[in-house]
């Protein structure tokens, strides 16, 4: 089969590789039709080098249509439609009976001292060959897929992977109050799908902050406030407590990480471990505090005492210093984490409808042939030609 495949900083290519085939009697075997480029594969394709082997399936945000199943599955059977969600979990131990499935005790990679294992992301999570490829072998055939109608287009469910319940987390976790406000740092996919969501489902003010002229117009045709980060970098924070009765926020999303811009020194920390040898730039990545910090310290600054930041987006090292002393004298709670993917799916399921109320149809902006996905990623990572989701097609 045809598969993205890891080689290098920015080198990606689509090789032939063997097809997966069934190991355990609960697996079955997915014919791939969509699978999308996450924010966090760029981590790959940028700086997370040292947990990668060359050769290494990329891709975590897939759907199909099931090819084969194991023995032992009776949930499904060939030619049913399913998502796969990002983090392998069990679906039958004590942290995914707490709706915790990004904890799963079945697949946690304890080796790395990490949670549960993710398909195609690094040596952390398992180093389990990933969905951007023809074919995906997917354990706990009965517990992991969903299944979902053929008929409605794959862009209807294919989210249910990764962005609709990470976005729909992100707001859960920052329990914006009745009528309430809510800022969003970064307009990103997740950025984007969350600001939807957090509209949705009641928040009175929703703001967006992000510096690519299409993500802010994009949030804007959605009815989001927006705030160019290039207009106001310095000011930002008087501007959005100007907007929120002089309080700031109720509650602040980051669902920047460790991409924040204004942090030279922490970008220069991070480029520097691609001189290290991988043995060497792991442990350094680990130990150090490589990630910039730069849109969580601003939602420390932004949010109201008293408020709830909610970390969504994926920081990669050790943290920096944090400002403990602000964060406790304005009483602030914060929560983060992996999206628990099937925790949300009953919430997410009867919002993909025919009225699509999150926008779900047509929030790609590119749908790109599996044989482009070198050109995809580099196009991603530089925000070129509006590129804000990419699907690929096998």
């Amino acid at each position: 089969m045809k598969a993205v495949t890891w080689h290098g900083k920015r080198d990606v290519r689509v090789e032939s590789v063997p097809d997966p085939v069934i190991k355990e009697s609960s697996d079955v075997i997915v014919g791939i039709t969509a699978s999308g480029i996450c924010g966090s594969d760029l981590h790959l394709y940028e700086l997370l080098g040292p947990f990668l082997d060359e050769g290494d399936i990329l891709g975590h945000e897939p759907m199909g249509v099931v090819e084969e199943v194991g023995p032992d599955v009776r949930s499904l059977k060939a030619g049913d439609r399913v998502v796969v969600p990002f983090n392998i979990s069990c679906g039958t131990c004590f942290m995914c009976g707490h709706g915790l499935h990004s904890q799963c005790e079945t697949t946690q990679v304890r080796e790395q001292g990490m949670g549960a294992a993710l398909f195609g992301y690094t040596k952390l999570y398992g180093q389990v060959p990933g969905g951007q490829a023809e074919y995906l072998r997917v354990p706990f055939g009965d517990t992991l897929p969903i299944k979902v109608p053929h008929g409605p287009p794959d862009d209807r469910f294919v989210y249910l992977s990764d962005v609709l319940p990470t976005s729909w987390q992100a707001v859960e976790y920052a329990a914006i109050p009745p009528e309430g406000s809510v800022v969003v740092l970064g307009l990103g996919p997740i950025g984007d799908m969350s600001a939807r969501i957090a509209k949705h489902r009641g928040a009175g003010k929703v703001i967006g902050v992000d510096l690519v002229p299409e993500r802010l117009e994009r949030a804007r045709e959605r009815g989001i406030e927006t705030l160019d980060l290039r207009e106001h970098g310095s000011d930002l924070a008087d501007v959005i407590r100007s907007r929120t009765d002089g309080r700031g926020a109720d509650s602040v999303i980051d669902a920047v990480g460790m991409e924040a811009h204004g942090a030279p020194v922490a970008k220069t920390a991070q480029q520097l471990t691609g001189f290290l040898p991988d043995t060497v730039a792991a442990a350094f990545m680990r130990r150090a505090g490589v990630d910039r910090l730069h849109a969580l310290r601003l939602a420390i600054d932004i949010v109201r005492r008293g408020g709830t930041i909610s970390v969504i987006g994926v920081y990669g090292g050790m943290a920096d210093p944090m400002p403990l002393l602000t964060m406790f004298d304005k009483q602030i709670q914060l929560r983060m984490g992996q999206a628990n993917v099937w925790r949300w799916v009953s919430d997410l399921l009867p919002l993909l409808t025919d009225e699509d109320p999150l926008g779900t149809e047509s929030f790609a902006t590119h749908k790109i042939p599996l044989a482009q996905a070198p050109h995809a990623y580099e196009m991603f990572q530089r925000k070129q030609d509006g590129a804000v989701k990419i699907l690929l097609r096998p």
